[in-house]
């Protein structure tokens, strides 16, 4: 595996997968522990509307998904608290107009139709310096942010009336959480694919979780989960010539389960020690 190493393909993706794995530690912890993954599916699907709609115009699909991740983060908010409509309702409506709109413009513009896979898969191993530097930027952005407020973060996870009554910045914050995951989805997108987005911003932290007991440490061990998720499957995937991206989901799903059950086996095994030292 290491001859790869000379070609560019692969170091773009080893670059991409350690840029995801910090920027999907910091934000997908937050997501995870405010129970915002539905939300986070469904920008991502929605994203593919401006990605078509912007193929159909010969204009970069970069800057429509993030415009529509954008756009429909802000709709999210308005259908649920303007129209009285309950918020995964108005998640599914905003995900559902995404993605038609998304397909219908990749069958309207026929040089489009042959990368719409690419976007809702994925293959990390067609990034390219472009999508190398909106990842980056938008790491860097996300680690100062996360590194400046972590606390007041971690507040708003955990119990935002809580936040609110010890004058956290809520709605500032808040609002500022929401630019992030719809740039973030958008930034692992072009690279790993719908699926693989809504994996990385959750799996790994899920994984965490079950270790971790502080908001900084799920982020720090959710950072180091991502990033070996991500070498392991590109690995895997060289050596059985397989999808990049599904194999990198399912090393994920796989590292979840044996983190899992050896959890689960330690709890018992303690439990056991435990009540035979009482009897």
């Amino acid at each position: 595996m290491l001859e790869l190493l000379h070609y560019s393909f692969f170091t773009n993706a080893l670059i991409v997968s350690i840029l995801a794995g910090i920027l999907g530690g910091c934000i997908g912890t937050y997501i995870v522990t405010r129970r915002l993954v539905f939300i986070a599916g469904g920008l991502a699907h929605a994203s593919l509307g401006g990605v078509g709609l912007c193929a159909l115009c010969s204009a970069p699909p970069i800057v429509g998904a993030s415009v529509f991740s954008l756009l429909s983060a802000a709709g999210i908010k308005k259908i649920s608290h303007t129209l009285s409509v309950k918020e995964d309702a108005a998640i599914a409506m905003i995900w559902a107009f995404g993605m038609s709109l998304g397909i219908i413009c990749a069958f309207m513009s026929p040089t489009f139709l042959p990368d719409l896979p690419n976007y809702i898969f994925g293959n990390i191993l067609l990034s390219t310096t472009s999508d190398i530097v909106f990842l980056a930027t938008l790491t860097l952005i996300t680690t100062v942010f996360f590194l400046r407020y972590m606390p007041q973060i971690a507040a708003i996870a955990f119990d935002r009336e809580f936040a609110r009554s010890i004058r956290v910045p809520v709605n500032f914050l808040e609002n500022s959480l929401t630019v992030i995951i719809a740039l973030s989805v958008v930034a692992i997108l072009r690279s790993m694919g719908i699926v693989l987005a809504i994996s990385l911003l959750s799996i790994p932290q899920i994984t965490a979780g079950i270790f971790a007991r502080k908001f900084s440490q799920t982020i720090g061990l959710s950072i180091l989960i991502t990033i070996a998720d991500s070498l392991l499957g590109l690995y895997l995937s060289y050596q059985f010539n397989v999808p990049s991206g599904a194999t990198i989901v399912f090393v994920s799903i796989v590292i979840y389960a044996l983190c899992k059950t050896i959890k689960t086996l330690s709890t018992r095994l303690e439990y056991k020690k435990l009540k035979s030292s009482k009897a």
